[in-house]
């Protein structure tokens, strides 16, 4: 989010505010979540619109209109800095504007974004504000020219090759010559408010849904001489929000291809880039190669050099330069130092920090664990509550048991130390630097350094058992 405050280039003395819908339920998406809360990319589809708003004004001067779970919406949105304007009863877009206006009062223009148009960029954003005011219009309309109109209103401009707009006509209102016009309504809107506010009440409901819309500010504005203008959006994608779940992933599918190509020309190698699935806040440095079938979420950090290889999940986690990832794992708010080898089907749970040069092998499992430098745990462990150093070696099938039934303890390893495989290291315990922990042993007590400890119980061989039993088992069937 940014921390600048954003100024207005063509005129810093006009205030504007941005105004965004987030009130409805978006019934067609046969959700109990709110339309606003439906996430792609990895974020909900208020906050991508929200992001790029506060590119070009700051946070504070952002007003979310909410209403359907008003307070989830709140919750996962907060963060961003802007502010919130309830709508307790939705009727309508226009009566969301009334219901903003004591917070949007003080405000010289305001634009009307929608919640769930989340691929809008903030260059469009900044160019309709800017031609609002180059206009000295009273209501400029964001516009698209879609292959296919068909189901929104159009735009009828009063010249073919002017700015000002006669009207808006919905699709069932069209006549022959009209129905001939691609260009559509975003319903992507800026407003001069003194003009607003003097005209925003003579809405009326006298429509087959009963509400308050604020497409009809277009008539009133032209019909009480105030200029009304239309601007066309550069990519009609930018304007086209999500109705149904089909809609939704589409756009999903949209923002994860465009994260792909600015990935690919950084330097960032992408095989199959249709497989992956990669957050719009993800960072990769370049000469990494991410194979097919990759899932980079949330706001991991990946550097230079690094191999992704396929099937692995990886979360909110931070890699260093030249990692190299092997098939299946499974990462999660974990760290990775430079030059550690991960996997195959290695789980990285929180609080994992693996150090440089380390190796974390075949289904070992780490949780709230530091591994040193050049330390080494490779087959079948788990390694849950530790601090171990560097240069240690943990065998397969060696488990620290951190868990009492009741409170969670730290299992230190330190620098030099040897485990041997199938060990069980009850926490809270402390094994000295350089020590050798014997095959098989159950540690319940501290380890000096440099020291063999052994947990198990002594071999008794039994010569001719075997044979003997086998005897008897033979001699019994007869």
């Amino acid at each position: 989010m940014p921390d600048k405050k954003k100024t207005n280039p063509t005129n810093s003395n006009q205030r504007f505010a941005i105004a965004i819908m987030a009130a409805g339920k978006g019934t067609r998406l046969k959700s109990k979540r709110p339309k606003v809360l439906h996430e792609i990319g990895g974020r909900p589809l208020l906050e991508h619109v929200i992001r790029a708003a506060a590119q070009v004004v700051p946070p504070n001067d952002i007003f979310a209109i909410i209403g359907h779970e008003a307070e989830s919406v709140r919750a996962a949105v907060q963060h961003t800095g802007a502010g919130f304007v309830v709508q307790a009863e939705q009727h309508g877009t226009g009566h969301a504007v009334m219901c903003a206006r004591p917070a949007l009062q003080n405000y010289d223009h305001v634009l009307v974004l929608s919640g769930d148009v989340p691929l809008i960029r903030p260059e469009t954003i900044q160019q309709l504000r800017d031609f609002h005011l180059q206009q000295r219009a009273s209501m400029t309309i964001l516009t698209a020219l879609p292959d296919d109109p068909i189901g929104y209103g159009r735009i009828i401009r009063k010249s073919r090759n002017g700015a000002d707009v006669k009207a808006i006509v919905e699709q069932k209102a069209l006549n022959k010559t009209q129905a001939k016009t691609k260009e559509i309504n975003s319903g992507i809107y800026a407003f001069a408010t003194g003009d607003l506010w003097q005209h925003i009440d003579r809405i009326t409901t006298n429509n087959a849904h009963g509400e308050f819309y604020l497409t009809d500010m277009a008539a009133l504005l032209v019909k009480a001489k105030k200029k009304v203008v239309a601007l066309p959006a550069a990519n009609v994608m930018e304007v086209l929000g999500a109705n149904t779940l089909a809609e939704m992933v589409m756009l999903d599918a949209n923002m994860r291809q465009q994260k792909c190509a600015a990935l690919l020309a950084s330097g960032v190698t992408i095989f199959r880039p249709e497989t992956c699935v990669i957050d719009s806040e993800v960072e990769i440095g370049p000469d990494t190669v991410v194979e097919p079938f990759v899932q980079i979420l949330g706001k991991t950090r990946i550097g230079q050099d690094c191999r992704i290889r396929s099937f692995s999940v990886i979360k909110d986690s931070e890699i260093a330069d030249g990692v190299n990832i092997k098939p299946g794992c499974i990462f999660d708010d974990a760290k990775v130092a430079r030059g550690a080898v991960i996997g195959p089907y290695s789980h990285l749970r929180p609080g994992s920090d693996i150090g440089e040069n380390a190796h974390v092998g075949n289904f070992v499992e780490t949780k709230k664990t530091r591994l040193g430098k050049g330390s080494k745990a490779n087959h079948l462990t788990y390694l849950g509550d530790a601090e171990i150093g560097e240069g240690v070696n943990v065998g397969a099938g060696t488990i620290t048991c951190n868990y009492d039934g009741v409170n969670k303890h730290l299992t230190r390893i330190e620098d030099g130390v040897f485990v041997g495989s199938d060990s069980t290291l009850v926490a809270p315990v402390t094994i000295g630097k350089g020590a050798y922990i014997g095959a098989a042993s159950c540690i319940t007590d501290d380890v000096p350094a440099d020291s063999l400890a052994l947990g198990r119980s002594k071999q008794v061989v039994k010569e001719g058992w075997a044979k003997a039993k086998r005897e008897a088992r033979a001699a019994g069937k007869k």
